[in-house]
């Protein structure tokens, strides 16, 4: 097997679960983890936060490390990490995969309505209801914190500083996977009346969409950016399989 290590950008359930996966075939690999989120130690892989300042700071580490491939399985939505990780791959030509969820897609009972981005989430929440279940990240929050036309019940993972006071709302402290009975119970206790999403994909926030959908709620949907020209897989096992290919 060639010499180097792997490097995974995380931040999802898959990216984990990936990470896991190459921890046992006992592959040199680093997980990778931006933000202020604090990955939980996975056993045989080295850990690393706080990002890497850009494209050219990431192609100078994957030189600088001797990474043999990238594995991009960050946030749907994280789309600068998704941009610094094409450039810098290109650059050191590397080899680059995105590993993300399927989107959802809306079936008979559910009332989307389709958004490019949050301005025009907060826009159509507005014309639907006066209070709103919002559960779009943390970054998305200075959005909200001005505008009180709805009352904003807002679903962080953790507190902090960078969290600006809602003008009219509150804060959620949460971590997934949500169960649909407390997604139900959340909905009816704050008497929500439209929901706010990304459309995440992944299997631990999906319950609010079924709660929604039970609750006859409108959900507001915004849509996923263009993900890039990286091959994407949607599996673990497809991952692994690719994965293997580049150590040959």
């Amino acid at each position: 097997m060639t010499e180097g290590r792997i490097l995974i950008l995380g931040g999802t359930a898959l990216a984990v679960a990936l990470a896991r996966a190459v921890a046992e075939l006992q592959v040199p690999a680093v997980y990778s983890l931006a933000g202020r989120t604090k990955a939980k130690p996975l056993p045989g892989m080295e850990m690393r936060g706080a990002g890497f300042g850009g494209t050219g700071a990431l192609a100078d580490y994957l030189e600088a490390e001797k990474v043999l491939a990238v594995i991009d399985a960050s946030h749907a939505y994280a789309q600068q990490i998704s941009a610094n990780a094409e450039a810098a791959c290109e650059a050191a030509n590397l080899p680059l995969l995105r590993l993300e969820s399927p989107p959802w897609r809306q079936v008979d009972g559910d009332h989307w309505v389709h958004v490019p981005d949050i301005a025009a989430a907060k826009d159509a929440a507005a014309n639907l209801a006066k209070r709103v279940f919002v559960s779009t990240g943390r970054q998305a929050m200075a959005e909200f914190a001005e505008d009180d036309r709805c009352w904003w019940l807002a679903r962080v993972i953790a507190p902090g500083d960078d969290l600006p006071a809602l003008a009219n709302g509150r804060y959620l402290f949460a971590r997934g996977p949500f169960a649909l009975t407390d997604e139900l119970n959340l909905l009816g206790i704050h008497e929500i009346g439209a929901v706010i999403s990304k459309n995440a994909g992944n299997a631990a926030s999906h319950a609010k969409i079924l709660a929604a959908r039970e609750r006859k709620l409108p959900v507001i949907m915004i849509e996923r950016p263009n993900g890039g020209a990286a091959p994407r897989v949607d599996t673990v096992e497809a991952a692994m399989a690719w994965l293997q290919i580049c150590l040959v």
